[in-house]
């Protein structure tokens, strides 16, 4: 049964591929609304593609809530095995009925056969504490993905603080915001930086630009980060904070400096100079508020990325 044209989620299914002698197909998601955003009354008429070998494996891969991901999970409950492709990864088996593959396990597979092999660029957005870094990386994120379907945010910090505390909406309180961050928060341990160092590599080598927001301080321990990355932006609420940013990512990290953003609590927007990077006072709104990024912010930032197709 075809899927409906007004359907908010488009699957698409690969022709059959193999991996260490598996043969596997691919599912792939596609978020076909402006904003990238779906409801859960899109899964009432949603159906599979046709064609399906349920003697193989299905992996699915694509941008999409928990709950999408659930419900493809078992529908496809009949294949040989189902896996959840994590660009940082790979395909991470998470069913299985075949005995040659196992939970848990993960499939290095290519989602862009051949394709030459490149590395996009990864922009490091730092600052220090309580300057707007993740309201900023989330409304980048947010902005750009209605143009550009292929980029990724890594949250590469521990306190807790994901998109998901960002989209709790306006009627949250800044407390309970507060109480969930304490409650997932983690700490930092000696793998910490070379894993997300290495999941941004492996997300160069998939995406158009990966945003990274690595926490409000300077530490030797971030240096895998300087290795993984091509680009920084500076925001900070204190001037004398940004000088010892530079010296990190630029004089240390030989990254290149896009932008440096003093936040303030005024909703002001002021452009003090475009070269060598761009530099503007921005009221930067609280966690809840509607975060509009600056037309000149935005246009530097999309100077990493080439036209949307």
């Amino acid at each position: 049964m075809p899927q409906s044209a007004e359907s908010a989620i488009k699957l698409t299914l690969s022709k059959s591929r193999s991996v260490q002698g598996l043969s596997y197909q691919i599912l792939s998601i596609e978020l076909v609304t402006k904003d990238r955003l779906i409801s859960p009354e899109d899964l009432r008429d949603q159906t599979l593609p046709p064609h399906i070998d349920y003697k193989g494996g299905i992996v699915i891969s694509g941008r999409g809530p928990i709950w999408l991901y659930g419900y493809l999970i078992h529908e496809l409950h009949p294949a040989a095995w189902v896996a959840c492709y994590d660009p940082r990864l790979g395909a991470v088996v998470v069913s299985t009925h075949s005995r040659q593959t196992q939970v848990g396990q993960v499939l290095s597979i290519d989602l862009q056969e051949n394709l030459p092999p490149r590395l996009c660029p990864a922009m490091m957005i730092v600052g220090p504490p309580d300057s707007g870094k993740s309201v900023l990386s989330h409304a980048l994120f947010r902005t750009l993905l209605t143009q550009y379907s292929d980029i990724y945010l890594q949250r590469a910090h521990w306190d807790g603080e994901g998109n998901w505390i960002l989209e709790l909406g306006e009627m949250t309180k800044s407390s309970d915001r507060e109480a969930y961050k304490l409650a997932y928060k983690g700490g930092i341990t000696d793998k910490f930086f070379e894993h997300h160092s290495q999941a941004i590599l492996n997300l160069r080598r998939q995406k158009t630009l990966v945003l990274v927001d690595v926490g409000g301080k300077v530490q030797p321990e971030k240096v895998p980060l300087l290795e993984a990355c091509t680009h920084y932006l500076v925001i900070s609420s204190q001037p004398e904070e940004i000088a010892p940013w530079h010296e990190f990512c630029r004089d240390r990290g030989n990254l290149k400096c896009l932008a440096v953003v003093h936040s303030s609590l005024e909703i002001e927007e002021v452009i003090h100079k475009r070269e060598p990077w761009l530099e503007m006072t921005w009221g930067v709104l609280e966690q809840g508020g509607i975060c509009q990024i600056p037309t000149v912010l935005l246009e530097q930032v999309q100077t990493l990325l080439k036209p949307p197709q």
